[in-house]
């Protein structure tokens, strides 16, 4: 899949493009119906299927105090996609200056950038442009006019609700994993970089791999059997999520990996951790050596997990 940052960089000459356009955190259910959509639309019609995304969520500019917490990282979210078989991503900048710009704007920029427009696929609620001056009523005047088809998708529901990024973040943020990877899909997932840690791990033991997860949505404190897979090798790990009650002097969150029976070097690497299931609650213990015995007793539930 191609990821490109500008209309332009597409290149497609004369061949048509089918637009798939939403924030698409997390990739869920009824996000994979809208791409599927146009992955469908693109392949009858001998067009690109094209998705048109953000580089951050649009909140960040327009209203940076309600900013919520993401689903997947980035990665996450372009390998999400490309599986879907999407063509090519648009990433669009999201800045001040975009965040001004009318829906009827935003889609007539498009259509003169892409030559021609097959289709335009979008959630039925979904709203975009200055003031969510865009929807699903205006794209289809836009597309009356500059002849595209457009596909309004009704919701989905699971257990007679919505489907909905916000649903999923309250489902981690309650830790109810089964009906997280529900309507996701797919098995839910954290996903960061590898950052320089204090090393305690190793001390007691268990080295961990510090997962950088800033602005991501995460489960309640508490140890965790999850897995990985990491240059091609698959890998258990015990997961720990909190603030470390009984080495640490302060509230920072880590988010911290054991990989079992790994040996190796994973600084400034990307891990992806696939939660299975919660082992327990966050404690303090009495001593570092209390700690440290309560760590081998987890990983051996890991390993009973398994």
């Amino acid at each position: 899949m191609k990821i490109i940052h500008t209309a332009k960089e597409l290149a497609n000459g004369s061949r048509k493009v089918c637009l798939a356009i939403g924030v698409f955190d997390g990739v869920h259910l009824g996000h994979q119906q809208i791409i599927r959509q146009t992955v469908s639309d693109a392949h009858g019609h001998d067009a690109l299927a094209l998705v048109v995304t953000f580089d951050k969520h649009p909140s960040t500019i327009v209203a940076p105090d309600r900013v919520p917490p993401q689903i997947y990282s980035r990665s996450q979210k372009l390998r999400a996609i490309e599986a879907l078989g999407a063509d090519a991503l648009l990433e669009i900048p999201f800045d001040k200056n975009f965040s001004e710009k009318s829906g009827e704007v935003f889609i007539r920029d498009l259509a003169h950038a892409f030559g021609t427009i097959h289709s335009v696929c979008v959630g039925a609620d979904f709203v975009f442009g200055h003031k969510r001056s865009g929807n699903v009523a205006q794209l289809n005047q836009l597309g009356t006019e500059m002849c595209f088809q457009v596909h309004g998708m009704a919701e989905l529901a699971l257990d007679g609700k919505t489907v909905s990024s916000t649903r999923i973040r309250e489902a981690i943020r309650t830790g109810d994993l089964d009906a997280t990877g529900q309507m996701l899909g797919r098995p839910y997932a954290i996903c960061g970089r590898i950052v320089e840690g204090d090393r305690l791990g190793r001390q007691l033991g268990f080295p961990t791999a510090n997962l950088d997860a800033t602005n991501l949505m995460l489960p309640p404190n508490g140890v965790y059997a999850a897995s990985t897979n990491f240059n091609g090798q698959f890998y258990h790990v015990a997961l720990n999520i909190g603030t470390r009650p009984t080495v640490a002097a302060g509230p920072q969150l880590r988010v911290e990996a054991h990989l079992l029976d790994f040996d190796g070097d994973l600084y400034h690497a990307e891990l992806e951790l696939e939660i299975s299931s919660k082992l327990r609650n966050e404690q303090r213990f009495a001593s570092p050596e209390a700690l440290k015995q309560q760590i081998a007793r987890d990983v051996a539930a890991v390993r009973s997990v398994i």
